[in-house]
């Protein structure tokens, strides 16, 4: 696959798209940055920064009601889909409102790229443009992250969680990868691991949400349509044979059972929503798979403003941020070492 030019990132942008990879160092030490806020006070949002490997990396902290009520606080790790941030992964994934009822707290990170906090990429692996041909350490700059808060919440170790969009359910896969010892469970939505780097150290409980009819992150896999204006293809890896990976890794049952079905009526047709299950697995790491029909690339029951043309239709057919919450609030790592 050929590098991204400015351009081709403007189109990421605009379509959320998918997009490549060193191996990241977990145990990166960060320092706070010159330029960081005042210390976190008071529930909503707090804009923060930290230096990682002499880059200034941002993200968004989302505090609970009463958060400091309410003892240790389980955290989400929410990555943005390639060629968006932070803010606009926030305004469309549905988590705060999950996050304000439930208790925890939501960190939305900025990827990396040439435009500021605009057109920004994760290095998931193979994926994707500036922060995979760079070889960001978004591995390293995750943990990093933690320990950063740490210094300020009474977070649980125990109940660290990752989701994210596209690029971002990339990330979330590298990031349990890379760094399992941490990682309570993850929920990636629409974009499968592209990271050679497999197995994780331990098993990791891992639900995916994806449509088989999704127009970008193709869920067969192979090599999708080429970003609108440009020749730029992405190889997509497929969403069942790199579940199945998981899945022997987890020591779960090969054939899943259906846990749950749901339909809907949509503008484009009807949608359903179908629940599979891998499990008992002896080391308390199930495999699930939200798999849906008649369903685009976006995130269920989000609303990104982009072409159905380019992106497929939207869903209600489930809340990808109620599911995630469902899936990962289930687990802890007791054995996880302290974040600080």
């Amino acid at each position: 696959m050929s590098r991204r030019r400015p351009r081709a990132l403007v189109v990421l942008g605009a379509i959320v798209a998918l997009g490549a990879g060193l191996v990241a160092t977990p145990g990166a030490r960060s320092t706070a940055a010159a330029d960081a806020v005042a210390r976190l006070d008071g529930a909503g949002d707090h804009e923060r920064s930290l230096q990682v490997a002499g880059q200034s990396r941002t993200f968004i902290v989302r505090l609970p009601p009463r958060y400091a009520e309410r003892g240790p606080l389980p955290v989400v790790l929410a990555f943005h889909g390639g060629g968006g941030n932070a803010s606009g992964f926030k305004a469309y994934a549905g988590l705060d409102a999950v996050a304000d009822r439930e208790g925890f707290v939501v960190v939305y990170p900025d990827g990396s790229g040439r435009f500021g906090r605009r057109l920004l990429t994760w290095n998931a692996g193979t994926c994707c443009g500036y922060a995979r041909d760079s070889g960001v350490d978004d591995v390293g700059f995750a943990v990093a992250l933690l320990r950063e808060l740490a210094r300020e919440l009474p977070l649980d170790a125990t109940r660290v969680y990752a989701t994210g969009h596209s690029n971002g359910a990339m990330m979330a896969y590298r990031l349990a990868v890379e760094a399992s010892e941490r990682i309570a469970a993850i929920a990636p939505v629409a974009g499968m691991m592209v990271s050679d780097r497999f197995p994780p150290g331990r098993p990791v409980p891992v639900l995916h949400i994806h449509s088989v009819d999704d127009p970008r992150a193709l869920y067969a896999g192979g090599v999708g349509p080429a970003f609108p204006g440009t020749t730029i293809t992405v190889t997509h890896r497929p969403v069942e044979f790199q579940l199945a990976r998981w899945v022997t890794h987890d020591r779960c049952p090969v054939e899943p059972t259906v846990a749950d079905r749901r339909r809907v009526a949509a503008r484009s047709g009807e949608q359903t929503a179908t629940l599979l299950v891998h499990e008992p697995c002896p080391g308390g790491a199930p495999v699930e798979l939200w798999r849906l029909t008649g369903v685009g690339h976006g995130w269920p029951g989000g609303h990104v403003a982009l072409s159905e043309r380019i992106m497929g239709p939207e869903t209600t057919v489930i809340s990808a941020a109620e599911e995630v919450w469902r899936f990962v609030s289930r687990f802890r790592r007791p054995e996880a070492p302290a974040l600080r």
